[in-house]
């Protein structure tokens, strides 16, 4: 990595920055390994997401960075909005049928107050462009952090406000759980090399490859994320074909999008979140205490149980709700069937609304 001096002549900057590129490699490689091993042994979510990302933020600040090809990062995201898609409950639409004036008093409200708390922070100048109102979204962290790049925010950032948001209100939910008195089972071992049909997941992963590739292609903004979540969504529904994903396959995806997200770090922008991190965790906890009180409406009105109702207003982390909710006795259809209902109307009115509030917030400044 060269630099200049104030004379004007280059120099080599005093960092690591002449590892080879295989030691470089091999550090990144064996770092992640090692993080996300210790935030898995924590419970802590996203961890085969954070613990790449992490190590690549380290890295590239300390000037021993590696390029991820635009391809690879790509194609990730097609396995991982195929992975998504996966996910959504058969029981959707059934659950939307019967509840449905809850469903959309629950998304609209905790979407709001998101929103509103993503137009006071975009007000503050604290972060460029849409980014806080990114950040502020209460979706998969996952696909708002790669779609918020389309649309003029700083994905670097919109990931650290995004898995701040993810880890403090999982930690809430847990703690609310057990203050309820009730005991969370463990989740189970995953196993990374289980039986596969070799025919469903490689037509599974040419579907995620050729969506993602027209995505790209087609100039979507937060296409190749979106056209494989859509193409899986049908996939899905339809019960056309099953949609396989090994967890080690998951693995590789998420690590390869940790990377390519961590790579773009420099000191610059770990010392600007670090200085953000307070008004983040205000916004976080705001969030979470607004949701609750939509929650105790949701007890109080509709009848459901208060651990339900948490858990379906919950502003965010919905795979790791998912766990939560299989572990405990709650009503975990319409759980999900709320969070995954959160997430499309999220991914749908994400641009629209984050260009509105945007607009707003530079003409009220």
């Amino acid at each position: 990595m060269t630099e200049r001096n104030p004379a004007g002549r280059a120099f080599e900057a005093k960092r690591p920055a002449t590892w080879p590129v295989p030691l470089r490699w091999i550090a990144l490689l064996l770092v992640s390994a090692v993080i996300v091993f210790l935030l898995e042994l924590m419970h802590l979510p996203a961890a085969l997401l954070l613990g790449p990302m992490a190590t690549a933020v380290l890295m590239a600040t300390m000037g021993g960075g590696v390029r991820i090809g635009s391809r690879a990062f790509t194609s990730a995201q097609g396995i991982i909005g195929m992975m998504i898609a996966s996910n959504m409950p058969l029981s959707l639409f059934s659950e939307l049928k019967s509840d449905w004036p809850i469903f959309i008093v629950g998304v609209f409200s905790t979407v709001a107050a998101a929103a509103f708390l993503g137009w006071l922070m975009a007000r503050t100048k604290l972060f460029p462009g849409t980014t806080a109102i990114w950040g502020s979204s209460p979706g998969a962290a996952s696909a708002m952090t790669l779609m918020s790049a389309g649309y003029g925010a700083d994905m670097r950032l919109v990931a650290f406000m995004q898995y701040v948001r993810v880890v403090c209100v999982v930690l809430a939910a847990t703690i609310v759980a057990r203050f309820m008195g009730v005991t969370i089972v463990e989740e189970q071992a995953t196993v990374w090399f289980p039986p596969v049909d070799w025919l469903a997941f490689a037509a599974t992963i040419a579907a995620a490859l050729v969506a993602s590739w027209v995505g790209m292609r087609l100039k979507v903004p937060g296409g190749p994320l979106l056209l494989p979540l859509a193409a899986g969504m049908v996939l899905k529904f339809s019960g056309v074909m099953p949609i396989v994903l090994p967890p080690w396959v998951l693995a590789i995806s998420f690590a390869a999008i940790g990377w390519g997200i961590g790579m773009r770090f420099t000191r610059e922008v770990v010392a600007h979140a670090a200085r953000a991190l307070p008004r983040v965790l205000l916004s976080v906890f705001s969030l979470i205490a607004i949701c609750g009180c939509f929650a105790a409406g949701l007890v109080h009105f509709a009848g459901i149980d208060p651990l339900s109702a948490y858990l379906a207003t919950s502003p965010g982390g919905a795979d790791s709700v998912a766990i939560i909710a299989a572990s405990t006795n709650v009503d975990v259809p319409f759980v999900m069937a709320m969070q995954v209902t959160r997430f499309i109307f999220v991914v749908i009115t994400g641009p629209a609304t984050a260009r509105l509030l945007s607009r707003s917030s530079q003409i009220h400044k």
